[in-house]
């Protein structure tokens, strides 16, 4: 009997190593002894799959695959799309499932966030009740690190370790240019619900007075009172003053304090929320006031990702694999098992205990007064961002690689979903 073939793809807002458990996938696959036939790639995550816009990675020399490990991005190309439920849209399953046949795939994996898990749950409760030989595996990503059931989510650390610099680097800067009129700057960096990002930006200071002064996270309601009385004591005190803020934050009334657009399907894109808070200072205390927004440069930078991160994608990749071959199904997490020094391994979680739910921040990982985070969460966060994994430079740029695979022939008809 033939070996059946593995299916992975991609999901969500990609990150600086989602690569790094897609090279983690295909190397394991190939070392799977025949175990496993071929191992194809969706374009564009599930997308790819209803489309069968699907290619062969055995294009993909060992050359190759080893740059593809450094390479931010989505090299098989994203999505954010969600399966129906399929009582109520059958159709959409079933052409699903006659491109897995078409393709003879027994091993489906794939790369996303809390919402791609609850696609796994899906499709493999779906392969169930169809009597369809399949085995799901969730292959963890996300730069927001709300997966629960698991110590840290792949490609976090290394969006701390961007973010975490840039602060530092920031307030070195406001240092140098701090005159008797007072500043400030604003750093609004991703984060919905969650402040894991926002929170890890405290591991740039080196002592109290270093940047930043304050994080406003989600998770706690925007107070403009003792806001700007921090704001107006540092900068007497230090003649300058750095904020970090999450783009989900939330006033009193639990209102998102900015927002982009909002999208019939009742998508909210977020935005904002740095220059909301930037001009409430200017006006209220008319410092001079900078902001940034961080938005794709904090989960595109692998020119500074943390070897912990890399290591972790590249081991929940080459995990996913193991456990698809055992026809253990579920998602792949991670596990601390000591802090100093650290140390962890990969575990596998139920889907039914991580689709389509959050982590937030816990409250002793939270400032007693909201501006701020913890000792415990700083002790948390810093081995995460440990070590350096550079990619290869080539005229002082790193050198990634650009993926053109060809699609594999179509053996149904076209399809849109």
């Amino acid at each position: 009997m033939m070996a059946r073939n593995l299916l992975y793809a991609q999901s969500g807002g990609v990150t600086a190593v989602i690569n790094a458990s897609a090279a983690g996938v295909i190397a394991t696959a190939r070392e799977a002894g025949g175990r496993i036939g071929r191992v194809l790639a969706a374009r564009n995550g599930i997308l790819g799959v209803l489309r069968e816009a699907l290619v062969d990675t055995a294009d993909i020399s060992a050359d190759d695959l080893a740059r593809l490990r450094c390479t931010p991005g989505g090299a098989f190309g994203s999505c954010r799309f969600d399966l129906d439920p399929e009582e109520r849209n059958p159709a959409q399953y079933d052409r699903l499932f006659a491109v897995l046949a078409a393709h003879d795939i027994g091993f489906f994996l794939y790369n996303g966030g809390n919402g791609s898990m609850e696609t796994c749950r899906q499709i493999q409760a779906a392969a169930r009740d169809r009597g369809y030989p399949l085995t799901v595996v969730g292959v963890p990503k996300t730069i927001d690190n709300d997966i629960v059931h698991t110590d840290c989510c792949p490609g976090f650390g290394s969006a701390a370790k961007y973010l975490a610099t840039s602060v530092r680097e920031v307030g070195l800067d406001l240092n140098a240019m701090t005159t008797t009129g007072g500043r400030a700057f604003v750093l609004e960096v991703m984060g919905r619900n969650a402040g894991w990002l926002a929170a890890a930006c405290a591991l740039a200071a080196d002592s109290p007075d270093c940047a930043p002064h304050i994080i406003l996270l989600p998770e706690v309601p925007f107070d403009e009172v003792p806001f700007m009385t921090r704001v107006r004591e540092t900068v007497e005190r230090l003649g300058s003053c750095a904020i970090v803020v999450a783009e989900g934050l939330r006033g009193t009334d639990g209102q998102i304090l900015s927002m982009q657009a909002q999208h019939p399907k009742g998508y909210v894109q977020l935005g904002g929320a740095g220059e909301a808070i930037a001009d409430r200072i200017h006006s209220e205390l008319g410092y001079k006031v900078h902001y940034a927004v961080a938005d794709y440069l904090q989960r595109a930078a692998r020119h500074l990702a943390s070897r912990t991160d890399t290591n972790q994608a590249f081991a929940v990749g080459k995990a996913a694999v193991r456990r698809a071959l055992a026809g253990e199904g579920g998602v792949i997490g991670i596990k601390r098992l000591s802090g100093r020094p650290y140390r962890w391994r990969t575990i596998q979680v139920a889907f039914e205990k991580v689709a389509n739910l959050e982590r937030t921040l816990p409250p002793d990982f939270i400032a007693a007064d909201g501006l701020g985070v913890t000792d415990d969460f700083r002790n948390w966060c810093r081995p995460l961002i440990a070590g350096e994994d550079l990619p290869p430079f080539v005229d002082g740029l790193p050198d990634y690689l650009h993926l053109q695979l060809p699609l594999l022939a179509r053996l149904l008809p076209e399809y849109e979903p």
